[in-house]
């Protein structure tokens, strides 16, 4: 049997196996993405353990998560029943409201929200909600899909594709020269006194596991080119906050980066001063990763169609700047 775009009550609960022809318009898509348009409803971590198991099989072989898939390829969807309990359950209304008013942005084709530090981009791992799943929550019945990722602990800009044909146009921008085609600013607070004038870091980084799974990304030459440029709008308190603006976007690039400048960001607890860090929590209240994804600026529409979408910086942040003396 070939399906092609099964409804959403047909697709929380299958009986038998299902082959899905992949629509032209999906080409480029991951395949853990798609799985999850397939199967509403289902947690990230259930996709994950189908595809590893090797009950999903793409054109009849094995395929990795990360998978693009390419219109007309065969998928199979091995049959999954989800239980009434998870069928009902959804994010808590007090965190949807949350995420509703954190959206800063949105026309037909696209939503930015300036996303809560400590809130995942999407489930897994333990956590049964994202900032994803919660506004497809919000928007049910709509098709929306992450054009990107934001660190859990990082706040900021977040944006979501509400179209297919944007998010293959923004998704090609990312890969243009290393995702120069989207330009990137942040803002943090460093660690000590940076020198005045822009500093730049050319630096690879290769991202490695520790024990328990957890990644640790370093600077390695084996690693991949990444490339953040900082200055300094202002000291406070002997420290500098500090523009940033990245051409790559690699796992962690920010905060390894201004570690390997020997300023790391302020209450970073995987990269950062642990001393200086307990400091700033008991005399200037900062309890969180002091690093916001501030604006996007991208043109789509092959660039006829400017964009340049805003975060303003978290409340929490603002006071620890005017706390620092």
């Amino acid at each position: 049997m070939t399906v092609t775009e099964p409804t959403p009550k047909a697709a929380e609960a299958m009986t038998s196996v299902r082959i899905i022809t992949v629509p032209a318009d999906r080409a480029g898509q991951r395949l853990d993405n798609f799985l999850l348009g397939q199967l509403k409803g289902a947690p990230r971590s259930l996709i994950y353990k189908l595809v590893r198991s090797g009950q999903v099989r793409v054109n009849g072989g094995r395929a990795k998560a990360e998978r693009k898939l390419e219109g007309g390829d065969e998928v199979r969807v091995p049959p999954v029943r989800l239980t009434e309990e998870g069928d009902k359950a959804g994010p808590p209304p007090s965190f949807m409201k949350r995420l509703e008013d954190a959206i800063v942005f949105e026309d037909d084709r696209l939503l930015a929200l300036n996303k809560p530090s400590g809130v995942a981009s999407h489930g897994g791992s333990g956590i049964s909600f994202g900032a994803i799943e919660t506004l497809r929550a919000l928007r049910p019945g709509k098709t929306l899909e992450l054009v990107h990722r934001l660190d859990r602990d990082t706040s900021g800009l977040l944006i979501v594709a509400k179209k297919r044909s944007a998010l293959s146009e923004l998704q090609a921008l990312l890969r243009e020269d290393h995702g120069a085609g989207i330009r990137k600013r942040y803002l943090t607070l460093l660690v000590g006194r940076m020198p005045d004038g822009t500093m730049t870091v050319d630096a690879p980084l290769h991202v490695g596991l520790r024990q328990g799974g957890e990644r640790h990304v370093q600077v390695n030459p084996i690693g991949k080119e990444s490339i953040s440029h900082f200055s300094v709008l202002e000291r406070k308190g002997g420290h500098s906050y500090c523009e940033v603006r990245i051409e790559t976007g690699r796992t962690h690039q920010i905060r390894v980066h201004a570690q390997h400048l020997g300023h790391p960001v302020a209450g970073d607890d995987k990269y950062g001063d642990a001393d200086v860090n307990k400091r700033l929590r008991e005399q200037i209240g900062l309890k969180r990763l002091f690093l916001h994804a501030a604006s996007l600026e991208f043109a789509l529409d092959a660039g006829k169609t400017p964009y340049l979408i805003n975060a303003p910086l978290a409340d929490e942040l603002v006071e620890v700047l005017n706390r620092l003396k």
